[in-house]
């Protein structure tokens, strides 16, 4: 039996030894569940953020005196929130051990007991402090919340955070826990920076320099990828104008033109100077700080210059004007929904169709056994292609240089207005002009599209098959429709007069009408797929859930649909703000497809930036409209049927009828039970249905029909000019 002596020898053993740790996933549980975030818990150690995730992974342990102070808040953080091991075994046992020591311990520069009883006396999870949660959206509309108190800032001004009160919300997606901190921030001149859900940091940086090295090592910014085998997505920092002027910007921008700094300006010079790189877009609203990636660890940071107009009133009604804690409100929840801002909406909607759909994955090299990088399926890879001749431009490099004089596809929105002659004495009687506008027409147009992905080639003579996407030479000319209606082959809606190009859908309607359809000649890709498919599911989520916060949900009659359509305005202007960007979004992204050259030194047949993207497609656009403008002709024809009624104009996705009273009810065709008949218009807020876009007089309406005039374009009143398909 052993001795008294051996006994305490070996007691005296134990407790010289170092202080033990709980295992790294408790220690990041403790945390959590204290609701203190990496960054706060990284403050009152006096280190770093992703030091603290070291912690928390098991790269690395802290070395005496932060590891006697860290054991300290552990065991403290125990105490209160014990949770038991897969074995059984309670962990605040842990703590309860070692309490007695901890009481009597007196281990050099531990942390200060203010800190420490600042942390153990922290807000549970869900609370003001909880820093660590997810920004979440409400299912019910909720008026815009005030700007967060600025929190008062320690001498050495490290990475620090507050949270504001947040309204009732629904579950929302895990934080990556290497972007605690949200997406985005919005710094105003004081070194606060807003970032989703009411956080508020404190940055120190007086450069820009400063701002991109805080960015990306203490902000805890940034966002995980869309796809497995995409990039994760580079932090923003908006800058607002009293931000702008501290780290040396100007007021605006001089080169009204080139939208950039020149290359002389002393922030310019200093960015280059610290070794970071800018795109060739330079130093404009929309400027990306980079360096070369090491390894997977991208080194990119975004900024968007608020006093440069990077939030343009068109796409962000009234963002610009807002205070920095609502600007972070409306981008994060962007941000969150669509994808985070890299410019303006019609760039993110391209970003966000190669973010779902990445060019490339990782592939095995079958002699070497090496991953290598290889095409991604159902990607339009990362060469650009050179469009089949009758679907690019005559200034396009292949298409000038080849001589082409074949003729061009020409798949664009309805610009119709009905001749007046066709007008019934009836039709001239009826009291309104109503019209009505199909939401996001062009997203509507993208679900399970079938567009091209291989090269195009050409075929002459060839049966036609509406399941390939391509272009076809065919004359429609014979086809004899009503004239009431406008053509379903050409955008004014005026019959064809010989042969002429239509993509795939145009073809497919005219054959689905009736009419027997032989090609001369066809450009067609043999390889396929829904490449649109991820970025219309994401959008039209994001479009519906952004309405539901506006007030316009599933379970609406259409009496109380027409009511909220016509107040969600103004319920929350920030959310409001979103629902306009993500129609922006829609279609700008469908728009950059086909971006022409631009700038007045332009000379046909040289290359322009635009068509070295794999991105630009334009037979993609044209699959897109040509398939938009089939369903709205599809509609009216069955209007016609059920109703008997016909339209006086067509813009886009805008349709205007004359209409016995003042609402879409007075003329929608509906069955004896109540629910309206399939086929036709029909109200409601998903992509493809209708909303009320404006009435008025059918006198005012026959007017500016004399004149020429589109009556779809100024029904809203005002002369507003819509956004043609959303």
């Amino acid at each position: 039996m052993a001795s008294e002596e051996e006994l305490f020898a070996n007691i005296d053993a134990l407790l010289e030894e170092e202080p033990q740790l709980p295992p790294p996933a408790e220690r990041a549980r403790l945390r959590e569940a204290a609701g203190i975030t990496q960054a706060r818990l990284a403050q009152a150690l006096k280190s770093t953020v992703q030091t603290v995730k070291n912690y928390e992974n098991g790269r690395s342990e802290p070395k005496s005196p932060r590891l006697e102070a860290y054991q300290r808040l552990l065991k403290g953080w125990a105490e209160k929130y014990p949770a038991a091991r897969p074995d059984g075994f309670p962990l605040g046992q842990w703590a309860a051990d070692h309490k007695r020591a901890a009481q009597t311990e007196a281990g050099p520069q531990r942390l200060a007991p203010e800190h420490v009883a600042a942390l153990n006396a922290t807000e549970p999870p869900g609370s003001v402090a909880d820093a660590s949660e997810p920004p979440t959206e409400t299912a019910a509309p909720v008026q815009a919340p005030a700007a967060p108190e600025r929190p008062a800032r320690p001498a050495a001004r490290p990475a620090t955070s507050s949270r504001r009160p947040a309204a009732k919300k629904a579950a929302a997606p895990a934080v990556d826990p290497r972007f605690p901190h949200g997406p985005l921030a919005v710094l105003d001149g004081d070194g606060s920076a807003y970032g989703v859900d009411g956080l508020v940091l404190d940055c120190p940086a007086t450069t820009v320099v400063e701002l991109v090295e805080w960015t990306l090592r203490e902000s805890g910014l940034g966002a995980p990828k869309l796809h497995r085998h995409g990039k994760d997505g580079d932090p923003l920092i908006v800058l607002t104008q009293s931000a702008a002027a501290k780290l040396g910007l100007p007021e605006r921008l001089e080169d009204r033109r080139g939208l950039r700094l020149p290359e002389d300006h002393p922030v310019v010079k200093q960015v280059l100077k610290a070794k970071w790189q800018l795109t060739q877009r330079g130093f404009g609203p929309w400027a990306r700080i980079y360096r070369k990636a090491q390894g997977r660890d991208r080194q990119c940071v975004q900024l968007a210059i608020l006093p440069w107009d990077a939030l343009d009133s068109r796409s962000w009604p009234g963002v610009a004007e807002m205070e920095p804690a609502d600007v972070a409100r409306v981008l994060g929840v962007y941000a969150q929904r669509v994808i985070t801002p890299r410019g303006g909406t019609a760039v993110n909607g391209l970003e966000l169709m190669t973010a779902l759909r990445p060019p490339t994955r990782p592939v095995r090299d079958e002699e070497t056994g090496n991953w290598v990088s290889g095409l991604n399926p159902g990607s339009l890879g990362t060469e650009p292609m050179d469009p089949a001749p009758p679907e690019g431009q005559p200034e396009h490099p292949a298409i000038y240089h080849s001589g082409w004089k074949g003729g061009f596809l020409h798949e664009e929105a309805y610009q119709w207005v009905r001749s007046v002659d066709t007008l019934s004495y009836e039709e001239c009687l009826l009291p309104f002009a109503v019209g009505l506008d199909l939401n996001a027409a062009f997203l509507a147009a993208a679900a399970r599209l079938t567009v091209g992905l291989s090269e195009p080639v050409h075929f002459l003579n060839p049966v036609f098959n509406p399941k390939i996407p391509g272009s076809w030479l065919v004359d429609l000319s014979g086809i004899e429709l009503d004239p009431r209606l406008p053509s379903p082959f050409t955008p004014d809606g005026t019959r064809p007069t010989g042969p002429a190009w239509y993509q795939t859908h145009t073809v497919a309607y005219a054959q689905e009408l009736g009419h027997n359809v032989a090609p001369i000649e066809a450009y067609l890709r043999k390889e396929t797929g829904a490449y649109l498919d991820p970025w219309h599911d994401r959008l039209k989520t994001a479009y519906v859930d952004t309405l539901a916060d506006l007030g316009v949900t599933k379970d609406l009659t259409d009496t109380e649909f027409l009511a909220a359509m016509e107040r969600h305005k103004d319920v929350d202007p920030a959310m409001a703000a979103v629902l306009a960007a993500v129609k922006g979004t829609v279609k700008g992204g469908i728009g950059k497809l086909f971006e022409n050259p631009q700038g007045k030194n332009y000379k046909e047949g040289e290359p322009w930036p635009a068509m070295m993207r794999p991105t630009w497609r334009p037979d993609i656009r044209a699959a897109v409209i040509s398939k938009a403008r089939v369903n709205m002709h599809r509609k009216l024809l069955n209007m016609s049927r059920m109703t008997g009624l016909f339209p006086l104009a067509v813009l886009s996705d805008c349709v205007v009828y004359p209409s016995p009273g003042s609402s879409p009810l007075d003329f929608l065709p509906y069955a004896a039970s109540g629910k309206p008949q399939p086929g036709g218009f029909r109200l409601g807020r998903t992509p493809g249905l209708a909303k009320l876009e404006g009435v008025q007089e059918m006198s005012w309406a026959v007017d500016l029909m004399e004149k020429g005039l589109n009556p779809a374009r100024h029904i809203k009143g005002g002369d507003a000019v819509l956004d043609d398909g959303e």
